[in-house]
């Protein structure tokens, strides 16, 4: 039985940076953005001991939630750009993948948190501390403002820093909420205002959070990226002259930039033409630049095997 194992590590993406923004810029604006947040932090903190205001000091540990997602996010773009290792031979990209999961789980965990207090206070209407409350947030949504502006384009390339984002986006949400939601009631003694649009920024940050995190997931469980189903991959390969048959096809994302397959093709002639067809072809019609194709001849190996199956998909050799 004659076995060749072929491999290309020409990667779509160098390293792990985006095409778009550049890798030290990047970490200038979430280290930026991490800065604001822990500056605000520490500014309320001392503003609510010294004036004794609870509503300063919890909007403090807000922000500081945003500086905590924003230091995971950070620390994971850094340890993402690690070169590979004996240990990591993929590399360590995945470590933004890592740091996206946690951060969509904490942000689904305040969300739900979020919506009980509000509906909580269907029951028992809040009082609203003077027109300070309001001011508090108002200060608080323009950090959320500035940290969104540093963060917001980097969070359409990369999943890690828009779990980020949108842990602001929530903090930004709950400001608004605060805003609103005092000035009806101060304004109009209108106090459903408050559970209101808090369960409205919760569900409306659960909604986002469930969505988002599906990516992230997938990943995770080596699920296929969306275009490149194993299956297309398979009929793909098939459809290669020289190409007997496919199977044992297993397709994963490595991380955002990175696809990989591996597969058992049959061949009768000489592969080294046909692997490279294949290379071309997966490159080309999925993205894929990084695979391991073993061949097997007609009748030997599993080959046999897989012919009186079907050629299965995703079962291991």
């Amino acid at each position: 039985m004659s076995h060749d194992h072929s491999h290309s590590h020409k990667h779509g993406h160098s390293g792990h940076s985006h095409p778009h923004i550049d890798p030290d810029a990047g970490d200038a604006r979430v280290a930026a953005a991490v800065a604001v947040n822990l500056l605000l932090t520490v500014a309320q903190i001392i503003g609510g001991v010294v004036s004794g205001s609870m509503a300063l000091i919890a909007d403090a540990i807000h922000n500081l939630s945003d500086a905590v997602s924003l230091i995971i996010a950070f620390a994971a773009r850094k340890i993402a750009r690690k070169p590979r290792d004996g240990d990591m031979t993929f590399g360590y990209g995945r470590a933004e993948i890592v740091a996206a999961m946690v951060n969509y789980t904490t942000l689904i965990v305040i969300a739900v948190y979020l919506l009980a207090e509000g509906v909580a206070r269907f029951f028992n209407p809040p009082e609203v501390e003077g027109w300070i409350v309001v001011w508090i947030a108002a200060i608080a949504l323009v950090i959320d403002l500035i940290t969104a502006a540093l963060t917001y384009a980097m969070s359409k390339e990369s999943l890690n820093i828009r779990a980020a984002f949108l842990h602001n986006l929530a903090d930004a949400g709950s400001s608004v909420a605060v805003i609103v939601a005092g000035g009806l009631i101060l304004l109009y003694d209108w106090r459903l205002a408050d559970p209101i649009i808090t369960v409205a920024i919760s569900l409306y940050i659960l909604w986002h959070a469930f969505v988002e995190i599906r990516p992230v997931v997938r990943i995770l469980m080596l699920g296929a990226p969306s275009g490149a189903r194993a299956e297309d991959v398979r009929a793909a390969i098939e459809g290669i002259s020289g190409v007997v048959g496919a199977h044992h096809v297993h397709v994963w994302q490595i991380d955002e930039q990175r696809t990989s397959v591996e597969a058992h093709v049959v061949i009768e002639t000489d592969p080294a033409p046909i692997l490279s067809a294949i290379k071309s072809m997966l490159a080309d019609q999925f993205a894929i630049a990084h695979s391991t194709l073993e061949v097997e001849k007609p009748g030997q190996g599993c080959a046999g095997v897989a012919s009186e199956s079907g050629g299965e998909i995703g079962h291991p050799a």
